[in-house]
């Protein structure tokens, strides 16, 4: 495939449509729709990709919304809004149960919600608030929620844990979640994002910009030791500079990219560099030795102010060969970069900067 629909959520009034031409080498903007305020993370329904989910990130109360586009993205909606229960909702995500779950930053809690047969309508009736506990003179700030063989696994920047979720009914019968257990983090290091590959779990933690691995601990309450843990701060930084991780992406191993390399953003909300901020690459080696670890590969300098979203292309129609990125600061717009080196490297395809700043992309 040669052309590729992106669709974009920001800090604004609505949600854009790009098309991306991987032979010419264009990336466009070629369409806007309206939106809630705010569609700063938007989240494509697992098993049919006509469907996604977007935050209104809106304090006091936020909202999540249902919406659908074609394959070259032209969207409808949004066909049904509910309250998510709390301030600034800054993540949802599509759950393979059918439920819909978003997390509130600032006021420490979040809802999980199930939708009808058309997965458009949300039961705003069977979606109570679950709320973290909070630490000692701090605040809970849960940032994700991760879904993993029956649990959801939730990252809490304020609070410095993995919080883990099950339902009530079990995997087979999901109804209401609760909180079950937690999975202790480095004290001050902001858990923000995480991932699951194999038997290890990969977080990057905002506060510390560090990217930690370590083993998948027994549900509720078992403990692991982190096996490595390294710093994702770009090399040659200005004075004043100042460093918060954002994102971490995993894509499959295929028979093009058959190494899982880890994509890390970390966004600089000081001094700014000349260069922008950097994507890192990373390679967890030898998995399971004395000397299993993290391994920086490269740093790509983006020219992008304060990378919140990053997202890489399906796998099915040959999108996962390139990464889309773009600032919530700044005016750099957009920029599509191609894996090379079998994704160990990225280089510039395309850039975009009609619009000045976006959050969150879906490839259609």
């Amino acid at each position: 495939m040669v052309k590729f629909s992106i669709l974009a959520g920001g800090y604004n009034t609505f949600i854009a449509t790009y098309l991306f031409d991987s032979l010419a080498g264009t990336l466009d903007v070629t369409a806007k729709f309206p939106a809630g305020i705010n569609t700063s993370w938007i989240s494509p329904h697992p098993k049919n990709l006509s469907i996604f989910y977007a935050t209104n990130e809106l304090s006091p109360m936020g909202a999540l919304q249902s919406y659908t586009t074609t394959p070259d993205g032209l969207v409808s909606g949004p066909h049904d809004t509910v309250p998510s229960g709390g301030s600034d909702p800054a993540f949802t995500v599509a759950l393979s149960t059918g439920q819909v779950a978003i997390m509130n930053y600032d006021s420490g809690n979040g809802r999980i919600f199930p939708t009808d047969s058309s997965c458009l309508k949300f039961d705003n009736d069977s979606a109570p608030t679950i709320t973290f506990p909070p630490p000692v003179d701090g605040v809970s700030h849960p940032h994700m929620a991760y879904e993993f063989e029956g649990e959801i696994i939730t990252p809490d920047l304020g609070g410095d844990k993995l919080w883990r979720l099950t339902p009530d009914g079990g995997p087979a019968q999901p109804g209401e979640w609760n909180i079950t257990g937690l999975i202790p983090q480095p004290l001050g290091s902001g858990p923000r994002h995480m991932k699951i590959f194999g038997d290890r779990i990969f977080v990057i933690h905002e506060l510390a910009s560090t990217l930690t691995v370590q083993p998948i601990p027994a549900s509720p309450n078992g403990t692991s030791n982190i096996i490595d843990s390294k710093l994702i701060t770009p090399s040659g930084l200005p004075a004043g500079a100042a460093m918060a991780a954002a994102e971490i992406l995993i894509p499959n191993p295929t028979s093009k990219f058959p190494i899982p390399y880890i994509y890390v953003s970390n966004r600089n909300t000081g001094v700014q560099d000349p260069r922008g901020d950097a994507i890192a690459i990373f390679e967890h080696v030898n998995p399971g030795k004395p000397d299993e670890g993290l391994k920086l590969i490269t740093e790509v300098f983006t020219g992008l102010d304060q990378i919140r979203g990053m997202e890489i292309g399906l796998e099915r129609n040959g999108g996962d060969e390139f990464l889309i990125a773009a600032g919530v600061a700044g005016s750099a717009g957009a920029v599509v970069y191609r894996r090379i080196a079998g994704g160990g490297n990225l280089t510039e395809i395309a850039r975009n900067l009609e619009i000045p700043t976006r959050t969150t992309f879906i490839w259609l």
